[in-house]
Protein backbone atom coordinates (compact mmCIF):
# COMPACT_ATOMS: atom_id res chain seq x y z
CA UNK A 1 0.00 0.00 0.00
CA UNK A 2 3.20 2.26 0.59
CA UNK A 3 3.94 2.23 -2.94
CA UNK A 4 0.22 3.39 -3.79
CA UNK A 5 0.98 6.44 -1.57
CA UNK A 6 3.32 8.14 -5.22
CA UNK A 7 0.12 8.00 -7.33
CA UNK A 8 -2.60 10.56 -7.79
CA UNK A 9 -5.44 11.20 -9.16
CA UNK A 10 -6.89 8.33 -10.62
CA UNK A 11 -4.38 6.09 -11.13
CA UNK A 12 -4.33 4.77 -7.57
CA UNK A 13 -8.12 3.59 -7.87
CA UNK A 14 -6.99 2.10 -11.08
CA UNK A 15 -3.65 0.15 -9.64
CA UNK A 16 -6.07 -0.83 -6.99
CA UNK A 17 -8.36 -2.63 -9.41
CA UNK A 18 -5.96 -4.03 -11.21
CA UNK A 19 -4.05 -5.74 -8.24
CA UNK A 20 -7.31 -7.52 -7.40
CA UNK A 21 -7.82 -8.03 -10.76
CA UNK A 22 -4.70 -9.71 -11.09
CA UNK A 23 -5.58 -11.40 -7.71
CA UNK A 24 -8.72 -13.13 -9.01
CA UNK A 25 -6.79 -14.75 -11.95
CA UNK A 26 -4.20 -16.25 -9.88
CA UNK A 27 -7.47 -17.92 -7.80
CA UNK A 28 -8.89 -19.52 -11.23
CA UNK A 29 -7.02 -22.86 -10.70
CA UNK A 30 -8.75 -23.29 -7.03
CA UNK A 31 -11.55 -25.61 -5.77
CA UNK A 32 -14.71 -24.57 -7.29
CA UNK A 33 -18.52 -25.65 -5.33
CA UNK A 34 -21.74 -27.13 -7.32
CA UNK A 35 -22.21 -23.84 -7.64
CA UNK A 36 -19.74 -24.27 -10.62
CA UNK A 37 -22.23 -27.12 -12.39
CA UNK A 38 -25.31 -24.79 -11.57
CA UNK A 39 -23.79 -21.90 -13.65
CA UNK A 40 -22.86 -24.41 -16.41
CA UNK A 41 -26.00 -26.32 -16.41
CA UNK A 42 -27.93 -22.56 -16.61
CA UNK A 43 -25.71 -22.54 -19.62
CA UNK A 44 -26.51 -25.20 -21.34
CA UNK A 45 -30.63 -24.23 -20.62
CA UNK A 46 -30.59 -20.90 -21.50
CA UNK A 47 -28.57 -22.36 -25.17
CA UNK A 48 -30.16 -25.01 -25.88
CA UNK A 49 -33.50 -25.06 -25.08
CA UNK A 50 -36.57 -22.47 -26.17
CA UNK A 51 -37.78 -19.83 -23.43
CA UNK A 52 -40.96 -22.13 -23.29
CA UNK A 53 -38.72 -24.98 -21.65
CA UNK A 54 -36.37 -22.70 -19.14
CA UNK A 55 -38.25 -23.10 -15.91
CA UNK A 56 -39.72 -26.83 -16.50
CA UNK A 57 -36.25 -28.54 -17.48
CA UNK A 58 -35.19 -30.82 -14.55
CA UNK A 59 -32.45 -33.09 -16.01
CA UNK A 60 -30.24 -31.70 -13.86
CA UNK A 61 -31.25 -31.30 -9.91
CA UNK A 62 -29.75 -27.40 -10.21
CA UNK A 63 -32.98 -26.46 -11.92
CA UNK A 64 -33.19 -22.42 -12.89
CA UNK A 65 -33.97 -20.43 -9.67
CA UNK A 66 -32.93 -17.05 -10.49
CA UNK A 67 -35.09 -14.25 -12.04
CA UNK A 68 -35.86 -14.50 -15.99
CA UNK A 69 -33.44 -11.20 -16.56
CA UNK A 70 -30.26 -13.60 -14.95
CA UNK A 71 -31.93 -16.68 -17.56
CA UNK A 72 -30.45 -13.96 -20.32
CA UNK A 73 -27.40 -12.85 -18.70
CA UNK A 74 -26.78 -17.03 -18.90
CA UNK A 75 -28.19 -16.88 -22.29
CA UNK A 76 -25.91 -14.19 -23.43
CA UNK A 77 -22.86 -15.92 -22.15
CA UNK A 78 -24.02 -18.90 -23.64
CA UNK A 79 -22.66 -17.52 -27.29
CA UNK A 80 -19.93 -16.91 -25.90
CA UNK A 81 -19.10 -20.19 -23.96
CA UNK A 82 -19.84 -21.88 -27.12
CA UNK A 83 -16.57 -21.06 -28.78
CA UNK A 84 -14.99 -22.21 -25.69
CA UNK A 85 -16.60 -25.81 -24.79
CA UNK A 86 -19.28 -26.47 -26.66
CA UNK A 87 -20.00 -29.80 -25.17
CA UNK A 88 -20.09 -27.75 -21.86
CA UNK A 89 -23.67 -26.23 -23.45
CA UNK A 90 -25.43 -29.80 -23.73
CA UNK A 91 -27.79 -30.00 -20.91
CA UNK A 92 -27.38 -34.39 -20.50
CA UNK A 93 -23.62 -33.10 -20.18
CA UNK A 94 -24.10 -33.43 -16.08
CA UNK A 95 -21.38 -32.41 -13.91
CA UNK A 96 -19.03 -31.20 -16.89
CA UNK A 97 -15.73 -29.72 -16.74
CA UNK A 98 -12.95 -29.23 -18.95
CA UNK A 99 -10.17 -26.67 -18.75
CA UNK A 100 -11.86 -24.61 -20.77
CA UNK A 101 -14.84 -24.55 -18.98
CA UNK A 102 -13.03 -23.37 -16.32
CA UNK A 103 -11.24 -20.67 -17.40
CA UNK A 104 -14.37 -19.62 -19.49
CA UNK A 105 -16.55 -19.30 -16.28
CA UNK A 106 -13.62 -18.11 -13.92
CA UNK A 107 -13.30 -15.14 -17.11
CA UNK A 108 -16.94 -14.54 -17.24
CA UNK A 109 -16.99 -13.93 -13.40
CA UNK A 110 -13.87 -11.54 -13.70
CA UNK A 111 -14.69 -9.91 -16.76
CA UNK A 112 -18.24 -9.07 -15.30
CA UNK A 113 -16.81 -7.74 -11.93
CA UNK A 114 -15.64 -4.57 -14.20
CA UNK A 115 -19.75 -3.20 -13.27
CA UNK A 116 -18.53 -3.51 -9.35
CA UNK A 117 -15.18 -1.54 -10.12
CA UNK A 118 -16.94 1.03 -11.90
CA UNK A 119 -19.98 1.30 -9.53
CA UNK A 120 -17.01 1.62 -6.59
CA UNK A 121 -15.81 4.17 -8.15
CA UNK A 122 -19.12 6.24 -8.28
CA UNK A 123 -19.90 5.66 -5.11
CA UNK A 124 -16.15 7.07 -4.02
CA UNK A 125 -17.64 10.12 -5.72
CA UNK A 126 -19.71 10.51 -2.31
CA UNK A 127 -17.64 10.04 0.37
CA UNK A 128 -17.03 13.39 2.21
CA UNK A 129 -13.54 14.67 2.26
CA UNK A 130 -13.62 16.39 5.24
CA UNK A 131 -11.03 13.92 6.80
CA UNK A 132 -8.78 13.76 4.26
CA UNK A 133 -5.23 13.29 5.29
CA UNK A 134 -2.39 14.29 3.31
CA UNK A 135 -1.53 10.59 3.15
CA UNK A 136 -3.05 9.22 0.31
CA UNK A 137 -3.83 5.63 2.06
CA UNK A 138 -5.44 7.93 4.57
CA UNK A 139 -8.00 9.41 2.99
CA UNK A 140 -11.53 7.65 3.02
CA UNK A 141 -11.80 7.46 -0.64
CA UNK A 142 -8.63 4.97 -0.78
CA UNK A 143 -9.93 3.32 2.35
CA UNK A 144 -13.40 2.55 1.02
CA UNK A 145 -11.98 1.81 -2.25
CA UNK A 146 -9.78 -1.05 -0.77
CA UNK A 147 -12.60 -2.40 1.41
CA UNK A 148 -14.75 -2.57 -1.69
CA UNK A 149 -12.47 -3.49 -4.47
CA UNK A 150 -10.50 -6.33 -2.06
CA UNK A 151 -13.64 -7.61 -0.14
CA UNK A 152 -12.35 -11.13 1.21
CA UNK A 153 -15.96 -12.23 1.53
CA UNK A 154 -16.64 -11.62 -2.05
CA UNK A 155 -13.39 -12.42 -3.36
CA UNK A 156 -13.57 -16.21 -1.95
CA UNK A 157 -17.49 -16.33 -2.79
CA UNK A 158 -16.87 -15.58 -6.80
CA UNK A 159 -13.42 -16.43 -7.24
CA UNK A 160 -13.09 -19.71 -5.56
CA UNK A 161 -16.57 -20.99 -4.11
CA UNK A 162 -18.18 -19.38 -7.87
CA UNK A 163 -20.63 -17.22 -7.99
CA UNK A 164 -21.67 -13.81 -9.95
CA UNK A 165 -21.95 -11.89 -6.38
CA UNK A 166 -19.37 -9.07 -8.18
CA UNK A 167 -21.78 -8.15 -11.39
CA UNK A 168 -25.12 -8.15 -9.02
CA UNK A 169 -23.43 -5.76 -6.24
CA UNK A 170 -22.47 -3.74 -9.05
CA UNK A 171 -25.25 -3.12 -9.76
CA UNK A 172 -26.82 -2.40 -6.35
CA UNK A 173 -23.65 -0.29 -5.39
CA UNK A 174 -24.46 1.81 -8.38
CA UNK A 175 -28.37 2.11 -7.81
CA UNK A 176 -27.18 3.85 -4.51
CA UNK A 177 -24.58 6.07 -5.97
CA UNK A 178 -27.22 7.43 -8.17
CA UNK A 179 -29.34 8.10 -5.70
CA UNK A 180 -26.83 9.67 -3.84
CA UNK A 181 -26.55 12.18 -7.06
CA UNK A 182 -29.95 13.07 -7.07
CA UNK A 183 -30.30 10.94 -10.34
CA UNK A 184 -33.66 9.42 -8.70
CA UNK A 185 -35.14 7.52 -11.49
CA UNK A 186 -31.76 6.34 -12.90
CA UNK A 187 -31.45 4.62 -9.42
CA UNK A 188 -35.15 3.16 -9.42
CA UNK A 189 -34.99 1.90 -13.00
CA UNK A 190 -31.06 -0.07 -12.01
CA UNK A 191 -32.92 -1.51 -8.96
CA UNK A 192 -35.53 -2.59 -10.47
CA UNK A 193 -33.51 -4.63 -13.17
CA UNK A 194 -31.18 -5.93 -10.50
CA UNK A 195 -34.65 -7.65 -8.64
CA UNK A 196 -35.36 -9.37 -11.87
CA UNK A 197 -31.29 -10.58 -12.04
CA UNK A 198 -31.65 -12.21 -8.41
CA UNK A 199 -34.76 -11.63 -6.24
CA UNK A 200 -32.57 -11.70 -2.86
CA UNK A 201 -32.75 -8.16 -3.29
CA UNK A 202 -36.26 -7.81 -2.14
CA UNK A 203 -35.07 -7.68 1.23
CA UNK A 204 -33.73 -4.02 0.26
CA UNK A 205 -36.17 -3.10 -1.23
CA UNK A 206 -38.52 -1.12 1.44
CA UNK A 207 -35.55 0.96 2.11
CA UNK A 208 -35.34 1.74 -1.46
CA UNK A 209 -39.63 2.69 -1.77
CA UNK A 210 -39.81 4.43 1.56
CA UNK A 211 -36.60 6.57 0.29
CA UNK A 212 -37.67 7.15 -3.27
CA UNK A 213 -41.11 8.64 -1.83
CA UNK A 214 -39.74 10.55 0.93
CA UNK A 215 -37.23 12.13 -1.36
CA UNK A 216 -38.58 12.10 -4.59
CA UNK A 217 -42.02 12.29 -4.46
CA UNK A 218 -42.36 14.88 -2.13
CA UNK A 219 -40.39 17.94 -3.60
CA UNK A 220 -40.42 19.71 -0.59
CA UNK A 221 -40.15 20.39 3.25
CA UNK A 222 -41.49 22.54 5.96
CA UNK A 223 -38.98 24.98 7.58
CA UNK A 224 -39.14 22.05 10.67
CA UNK A 225 -37.84 19.22 8.38
CA UNK A 226 -41.14 17.65 8.07
CA UNK A 227 -43.04 16.64 5.05
CA UNK A 228 -45.10 18.77 3.16
CA UNK A 229 -47.80 16.87 2.30
CA UNK A 230 -49.58 19.42 -0.43
CA UNK A 231 -45.84 19.19 -2.41
CA UNK A 232 -45.95 15.39 -3.11
CA UNK A 233 -45.78 14.88 -7.17
CA UNK A 234 -48.27 12.30 -8.70
CA UNK A 235 -46.22 12.90 -11.82
CA UNK A 236 -42.99 11.93 -10.70
CA UNK A 237 -44.83 9.02 -8.43
CA UNK A 238 -46.43 7.71 -11.88
CA UNK A 239 -42.74 8.06 -13.39
CA UNK A 240 -41.23 5.87 -10.84
CA UNK A 241 -44.47 3.30 -11.58
CA UNK A 242 -44.30 3.37 -14.84
CA UNK A 243 -40.35 2.14 -14.35
CA UNK A 244 -40.78 -0.66 -12.07
CA UNK A 245 -43.81 -1.93 -14.66
CA UNK A 246 -41.89 -1.48 -17.86
CA UNK A 247 -38.54 -3.30 -15.95
CA UNK A 248 -41.56 -6.02 -14.53
CA UNK A 249 -43.07 -6.00 -18.06
CA UNK A 250 -39.95 -6.97 -19.71
CA UNK A 251 -38.46 -9.64 -17.33
CA UNK A 252 -41.98 -11.33 -16.77
CA UNK A 253 -43.94 -10.42 -19.72
CA UNK A 254 -42.68 -13.82 -22.07
CA UNK A 255 -43.61 -15.96 -19.27
CA UNK A 256 -46.95 -14.63 -18.46
CA UNK A 257 -47.83 -14.86 -22.55
CA UNK A 258 -46.62 -18.58 -22.13
CA UNK A 259 -49.14 -18.75 -18.87
CA UNK A 260 -45.86 -20.07 -16.91
CA UNK A 261 -45.96 -17.06 -14.27
CA UNK A 262 -46.99 -19.56 -11.33
CA UNK A 263 -44.23 -21.88 -12.57
CA UNK A 264 -41.49 -19.02 -12.33
CA UNK A 265 -42.52 -17.91 -9.37
CA UNK A 266 -42.44 -21.84 -7.77
CA UNK A 267 -39.04 -21.93 -9.16
CA UNK A 268 -38.20 -18.39 -7.19
CA UNK A 269 -39.79 -19.11 -4.43
CA UNK A 270 -38.97 -22.36 -2.85
CA UNK A 271 -40.78 -22.14 0.93
CA UNK A 272 -40.86 -26.17 0.53
CA UNK A 273 -36.89 -26.23 1.29
CA UNK A 274 -37.58 -25.29 4.79
CA UNK A 275 -36.70 -22.49 7.28
CA UNK A 276 -32.79 -23.53 7.60
CA UNK A 277 -30.05 -23.90 4.82
CA UNK A 278 -27.68 -27.55 5.91
CA UNK A 279 -25.37 -25.46 6.81
CA UNK A 280 -26.97 -22.87 9.29
CA UNK A 281 -26.90 -19.46 8.54
CA UNK A 282 -25.11 -17.91 11.45
CA UNK A 283 -28.56 -15.53 12.87
CA UNK A 284 -31.43 -15.90 15.34
CA UNK A 285 -32.40 -19.19 13.86
CA UNK A 286 -28.94 -20.56 14.45
CA UNK A 287 -28.76 -19.81 17.94
CA UNK A 288 -32.44 -20.49 18.27
CA UNK A 289 -31.90 -24.25 16.75
CA UNK A 290 -28.51 -24.97 19.30
CA UNK A 291 -30.82 -23.70 22.06
CA UNK A 292 -33.77 -25.64 21.30
CA UNK A 293 -31.09 -28.47 20.84
CA UNK A 294 -29.53 -28.46 24.20
CA UNK A 295 -32.67 -27.60 26.13
CA UNK A 296 -33.97 -31.17 24.80
CA UNK A 297 -31.04 -32.95 25.70
CA UNK A 298 -30.69 -31.70 29.03
CA UNK A 299 -34.81 -32.50 29.09
CA UNK A 300 -36.06 -29.07 29.70
CA UNK A 301 -37.43 -28.28 25.77
CA UNK A 302 -41.45 -28.89 26.23
CA UNK A 303 -41.22 -27.22 29.56
CA UNK A 304 -39.15 -24.14 28.47
CA UNK A 305 -38.97 -23.95 25.61
CA UNK A 306 -41.91 -26.47 23.04
CA UNK A 307 -44.50 -23.61 23.40
CA UNK A 308 -42.80 -20.78 23.69
CA UNK A 309 -41.94 -20.04 20.04
CA UNK A 310 -45.22 -19.85 17.37
CA UNK A 311 -44.69 -22.42 14.58
CA UNK A 312 -42.12 -20.78 12.06
CA UNK A 313 -43.63 -19.70 8.56
CA UNK A 314 -42.34 -17.85 5.88
CA UNK A 315 -44.62 -14.85 6.87
CA UNK A 316 -43.99 -15.15 10.33
CA UNK A 317 -40.34 -14.88 9.35
CA UNK A 318 -41.00 -12.05 6.88
CA UNK A 319 -42.85 -10.16 9.29
CA UNK A 320 -39.68 -10.60 11.62
CA UNK A 321 -37.03 -9.46 8.82
CA UNK A 322 -39.11 -6.60 7.86
CA UNK A 323 -37.33 -3.77 10.20
CA UNK A 324 -39.37 -0.71 10.95
CA UNK A 325 -38.29 2.31 8.86
CA UNK A 326 -38.57 5.23 10.84
CA UNK A 327 -37.78 9.00 10.22
CA UNK A 328 -34.05 8.07 9.88
CA UNK A 329 -35.08 7.14 6.18
CA UNK A 330 -35.43 10.08 5.19
CA UNK A 331 -32.57 12.14 6.52
CA UNK A 332 -30.45 12.14 3.38
CA UNK A 333 -28.69 9.50 1.61
CA UNK A 334 -26.63 8.40 4.90
CA UNK A 335 -30.48 7.73 6.67
CA UNK A 336 -31.25 5.80 3.65
CA UNK A 337 -27.96 3.97 3.36
CA UNK A 338 -28.57 3.02 7.39
CA UNK A 339 -32.17 2.13 6.46
CA UNK A 340 -31.05 -0.27 3.46
CA UNK A 341 -28.49 -2.00 5.74
CA UNK A 342 -30.88 -2.80 8.79
CA UNK A 343 -32.98 -4.31 5.88
CA UNK A 344 -30.73 -6.55 4.58
CA UNK A 345 -29.56 -7.45 8.20
CA UNK A 346 -32.95 -8.33 9.56
CA UNK A 347 -33.86 -9.92 7.09
CA UNK A 348 -30.81 -12.00 7.26
CA UNK A 349 -31.31 -12.24 10.84
CA UNK A 350 -34.58 -13.80 10.71
CA UNK A 351 -35.59 -14.45 7.04
CA UNK A 352 -36.41 -18.36 5.19
CA UNK A 353 -33.68 -20.72 4.17
CA UNK A 354 -31.37 -18.13 4.52
CA UNK A 355 -27.67 -19.01 3.18
CA UNK A 356 -24.45 -17.50 4.80
CA UNK A 357 -23.54 -15.76 1.80
CA UNK A 358 -26.55 -13.56 2.43
CA UNK A 359 -24.36 -11.49 5.02
CA UNK A 360 -22.71 -10.03 2.01
CA UNK A 361 -26.07 -7.57 1.00
CA UNK A 362 -25.43 -5.92 4.75
CA UNK A 363 -21.56 -6.17 5.00
CA UNK A 364 -20.44 -4.17 1.22
CA UNK A 365 -23.45 -1.14 1.84
CA UNK A 366 -22.13 -1.32 5.35
CA UNK A 367 -18.68 -0.33 4.04
CA UNK A 368 -19.99 3.02 2.38
CA UNK A 369 -20.75 3.92 6.41
CA UNK A 370 -17.65 3.03 7.91
CA UNK A 371 -15.50 5.42 6.53
CA UNK A 372 -17.86 8.56 7.94
CA UNK A 373 -18.41 7.68 11.99
CA UNK A 374 -16.27 5.66 14.35
CA UNK A 375 -19.72 4.21 15.59
CA UNK A 376 -20.51 3.22 12.00
CA UNK A 377 -16.56 2.24 11.41
CA UNK A 378 -16.93 0.04 14.79
CA UNK A 379 -20.21 -1.73 14.01
CA UNK A 380 -18.30 -2.58 10.44
CA UNK A 381 -15.51 -4.13 11.67
CA UNK A 382 -17.56 -6.58 13.72
CA UNK A 383 -20.09 -7.61 11.45
CA UNK A 384 -17.33 -7.92 8.47
CA UNK A 385 -15.01 -10.00 10.81
CA UNK A 386 -17.33 -12.20 11.86
CA UNK A 387 -19.72 -12.60 8.31
CA UNK A 388 -16.40 -13.27 6.81
CA UNK A 389 -15.78 -15.95 8.87
CA UNK A 390 -18.45 -17.75 8.61
CA UNK A 391 -17.69 -17.92 5.25
CA UNK A 392 -14.79 -20.31 5.81
CA UNK A 393 -17.20 -23.57 5.78
CA UNK A 394 -17.34 -22.76 1.98
CA UNK A 395 -14.05 -23.46 1.47
CA UNK A 396 -13.39 -26.99 3.41
CA UNK A 397 -10.80 -28.44 0.93
CA UNK A 398 -7.31 -28.47 2.12
CA UNK A 399 -4.94 -26.48 -0.39
CA UNK A 400 -7.41 -23.67 0.13
CA UNK A 401 -6.84 -23.68 3.71
CA UNK A 402 -4.10 -21.34 3.92
CA UNK A 403 -5.97 -19.06 1.09
CA UNK A 404 -8.76 -18.22 2.99
CA UNK A 405 -6.56 -17.75 6.27
CA UNK A 406 -4.07 -15.39 4.85
CA UNK A 407 -6.59 -13.10 2.52
CA UNK A 408 -8.93 -13.05 5.94
CA UNK A 409 -6.05 -11.71 8.17
CA UNK A 410 -4.80 -9.21 5.81
CA UNK A 411 -7.92 -7.47 4.52
CA UNK A 412 -8.86 -7.65 8.28
CA UNK A 413 -5.52 -6.01 9.70
CA UNK A 414 -6.17 -3.93 7.20
CA UNK A 415 -9.62 -2.77 7.98
CA UNK A 416 -8.87 -2.73 11.43
CA UNK A 417 -5.88 -0.43 11.10
CA UNK A 418 -6.88 2.02 8.49
CA UNK A 419 -9.76 3.28 10.09
CA UNK A 420 -8.41 3.13 13.84
CA UNK A 421 -5.90 5.67 11.83
CA UNK A 422 -8.73 7.50 10.31
CA UNK A 423 -10.93 7.53 13.51
CA UNK A 424 -7.23 7.94 15.89
CA UNK A 425 -8.98 11.67 17.65
CA UNK A 426 -12.08 9.67 18.82
CA UNK A 427 -12.49 6.91 21.34
CA UNK A 428 -11.25 3.63 20.60
CA UNK A 429 -13.41 1.17 17.98
CA UNK A 430 -13.28 -1.58 20.29
CA UNK A 431 -14.29 -2.08 23.86
CA UNK A 432 -12.87 -5.19 26.08
CA UNK A 433 -15.69 -7.26 25.88
CA UNK A 434 -15.90 -6.79 21.58
CA UNK A 435 -12.01 -7.19 20.99
CA UNK A 436 -12.03 -10.22 23.52
CA UNK A 437 -15.13 -11.38 21.02
CA UNK A 438 -13.12 -10.97 17.94
CA UNK A 439 -9.53 -12.69 19.58
CA UNK A 440 -12.15 -15.90 19.92
CA UNK A 441 -12.15 -16.27 16.10
CA UNK A 442 -8.83 -17.39 16.40
CA UNK A 443 -9.22 -20.57 18.77
CA UNK A 444 -12.05 -21.41 16.89
CA UNK A 445 -10.43 -21.79 13.96
CA UNK A 446 -7.81 -23.54 15.76
CA UNK A 447 -10.06 -26.04 16.88
CA UNK A 448 -11.92 -26.15 14.04
CA UNK A 449 -9.62 -27.20 11.75
CA UNK A 450 -6.56 -28.26 13.41
CA UNK A 451 -7.58 -30.24 16.70
CA UNK A 452 -11.16 -31.25 15.66
CA UNK A 453 -10.22 -33.90 12.54
CA UNK A 454 -7.60 -35.67 14.83
CA UNK A 455 -10.37 -36.42 16.83
CA UNK A 456 -12.42 -39.46 17.31
CA UNK A 457 -15.56 -37.07 17.49
CA UNK A 458 -14.72 -36.68 13.39
CA UNK A 459 -16.55 -39.65 12.30
CA UNK A 460 -19.33 -40.16 15.01
CA UNK A 461 -19.98 -36.04 14.46
CA UNK A 462 -18.69 -34.32 11.67
CA UNK A 463 -21.19 -31.49 12.17
CA UNK A 464 -19.64 -29.86 15.43
CA UNK A 465 -17.12 -27.98 13.32
CA UNK A 466 -20.11 -26.06 11.52
CA UNK A 467 -22.57 -26.14 14.37
CA UNK A 468 -19.69 -23.97 16.27
CA UNK A 469 -18.52 -21.63 13.48
CA UNK A 470 -22.84 -20.95 13.12
CA UNK A 471 -23.54 -20.59 16.39
CA UNK A 472 -20.45 -18.08 17.34
CA UNK A 473 -20.52 -16.01 14.53
CA UNK A 474 -24.28 -15.93 14.81
CA UNK A 475 -23.31 -14.26 18.18
CA UNK A 476 -21.38 -11.57 17.33
CA UNK A 477 -23.63 -10.48 13.61
CA UNK A 478 -26.87 -10.56 16.40
CA UNK A 479 -24.61 -8.16 18.28
CA UNK A 480 -23.59 -5.87 15.33
CA UNK A 481 -27.50 -6.14 13.99
CA UNK A 482 -28.74 -4.88 17.71
CA UNK A 483 -25.92 -2.22 18.09
CA UNK A 484 -26.61 -0.79 14.51
CA UNK A 485 -30.34 -0.67 15.30
CA UNK A 486 -29.72 1.39 18.89
CA UNK A 487 -27.19 3.36 17.00
CA UNK A 488 -29.77 4.45 14.86
CA UNK A 489 -32.69 5.18 17.37
CA UNK A 490 -30.48 7.32 18.87
CA UNK A 491 -28.78 9.27 16.15
CA UNK A 492 -28.98 12.88 17.21
CA UNK A 493 -30.57 14.06 13.79
CA UNK A 494 -33.23 11.10 14.44
CA UNK A 495 -33.96 12.74 17.67
CA UNK A 496 -34.09 16.35 16.70
CA UNK A 497 -36.27 15.58 13.70
CA UNK A 498 -38.65 13.47 16.10
CA UNK A 499 -38.47 16.58 18.39
CA UNK A 500 -39.13 18.94 15.48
Amino acid sequence: MAALGNLTGRRWFSALALGVTLLKCLLIPTYHSTDFEVHRNWLAITHSLPISQWYYEETSEWTLDYPPFFAWFEYVLSHVAKYFDQEMLNTHNLNYSSSRTLLFQRFSVIFTDALFVYAVHECCKWIDGKKASKELTEKPKFILSVLLLWNFGLLIVDHIHFQYNGFLFGLMLLSIARLFQKRHLEGAFLFAVLLHFKHIYLYVAPAYGVYLLRSYCFTANKPDGSIRWNSFSFVRFISLGLIVCLVSALSLGPFLALNQLPQVFSRLFPFKRGLCHAYWAPNFWALYNALDKVLSIIGLHDKWFGSAVPARSPPLCDSLGNPHLHADCHIGPRGFLRCLILCALSSFMFGWHVHEKAILLAVLPMSLLSVGKAGDASIFLILTTTGHYSLFPLLFTAPELPIKILLMLLFTIYSISSLKTLFRKEKPLFNWMETSYLLGLGPLEVCCEFIFPFTSWKLKYPFIPLLLTSVYCAVGITYAWFKLYISVLTDPLVLKTKKQ
